[in-house]
């Protein structure tokens, strides 16, 4: 349980699943389970206690970069957590594949690769620079679900 021993080191808690919104149905798995790899639907930044973490809002106007990298990282967690809960344990990633990071942008705000280094940087400090290494987009949109500044989707290779 080296990761899970790592995140204890760092003092980091993974939420339980997300709590959606009164009224709001997610007809779907948030890791889908397929051969050798795991596929991982948008994650959005939690709260220790499973709810959905502020501040809200769009990077370049509500929410700063620093708090935009908080947020990423923050997902990074709610990532963890639901492959945690699919997987049963997180020494089964060989490697982290591919990563998309969405961040909810106002107009003119270019510094999505900043925002999103908050979820490469834990996953590069939890699994070493060969598991953790990954293939990276970080795209500006004009809006996320719920108003969340970041949502990060990917996949993982387990090992066989």
């Amino acid at each position: 349980m080296k990761i899970e021993e790592r995140l204890a080191a760092l003092g980091l808690v993974l939420p339980p699943a997300v709590t959606p919104p009164p009224g709001v149905e997610l007809p779907f798995q948030f890791v889908r389970v397929v051969g050798n790899r795991a596929i991982i639907s948008g994650h959005g930044p939690q709260n220790p206690d499973g709810s959905l973490a502020e501040p809200l809002g769009k990077l370049g106007k509500e929410v700063t970069v620093e708090q935009g990298y908080t947020a990423a990282r923050l997902t990074a967690l709610s990532i963890l957590g639901s492959l945690k809960r699919t997987l049963g344990n997180l020494d089964r990633i060989s490697a982290w594949v591919k990563v998309l990071g969405m961040v909810n942008s106002a107009p003119g705000f270019n510094r999505q690769p900043s925002v999103i280094n908050g979820f490469s940087d834990l996953i590069n400090e939890l699994y070493g620079p060969v598991a953790g290494a990954h293939a990276r987009s970080a795209v500006g949109m004009a809006e996320l679900p719920f108003n969340i500044p970041v949502e990060i989707e990917g996949e993982v290779e387990l090992h066989a």
